[in-house]
């Protein structure tokens, strides 16, 4: 392994360990085994790094999202079902994942964020859209509609890891997400 993987293999153990505010440029040598001028070598800052890390990160836990959701579901399965089913496997994961999501959030609310890690954020939600659209709806085409799911995906996908990492035991259920969105498009659509 090269210095930029220790890198990131480093950087990701302390945002689990640490969280992002809270990890020093020589947290991130130390856990790398590698010179605190790796980090400006390799990435720039340790923004750069910590940011690189956790899109590396929720990538790692989309690819295990990807696969909770790849499972078939029974013949017959009403849309509103199907959509129940798989939040309901998705919320079910953020146990596992609870340090990274907590770091996720912690990380987007930076305030000081430059343009290049400001680009690559908003590159990694925008690939986190693609994927939830095609996850949830089959759609990858790049399409309006695509886009428009993603994004109410991403929302969902937002707010109800938020209201889990406050209060898991009153945040929404896959039940929960299906009846408020027939109250919101009643409202909306009548």
């Amino acid at each position: 392994m090269g210095n930029r993987e220790a890198l990131l293999t480093g950087a990701k153990d302390c945002l689990n360990e640490k969280g992002y505010a809270r990890t020093t440029v020589r947290d991130l040598a130390s856990a790398a085994n590698v010179s605190m001028a790796a980090i400006g070598y390799h990435f720039g800052s340790r923004e750069a790094l910590l940011n690189a890390a956790l899109i590396e990160a929720n990538e790692e836990w989309g690819e295990t999202l990807a696969g909770t959701l790849r499972v078939d579901t029974p013949a017959g399965t009403s849309p509103a079902e199907r959509f129940e089913l798989i939040w309901q496997r998705v919320i079910e994961s953020f146990p596992e994942h609870r340090r990274m999501w907590a770091m996720t959030f912690e990380a987007y609310s930076q305030p000081d964020l430059d343009d290049d890690v400001r680009a690559q954020l908003a590159n990694a939600l925008e690939q986190a859209r693609d994927g939830l659209a095609n996850l949830f709806q089959g759609l990858d085409d790049g399409s309006a509609e695509a886009r428009a799911a993603g994004t109410v995906h991403q929302a969902l996908l937002s707010g109800v890891m938020l209201q889990w990492l406050i209060d898991p035991g009153h945040a929404p259920s896959g039940a929960d997400l299906v009846e408020g969105l027939r109250l919101i498009a009643k409202a909306v659509l009548d």
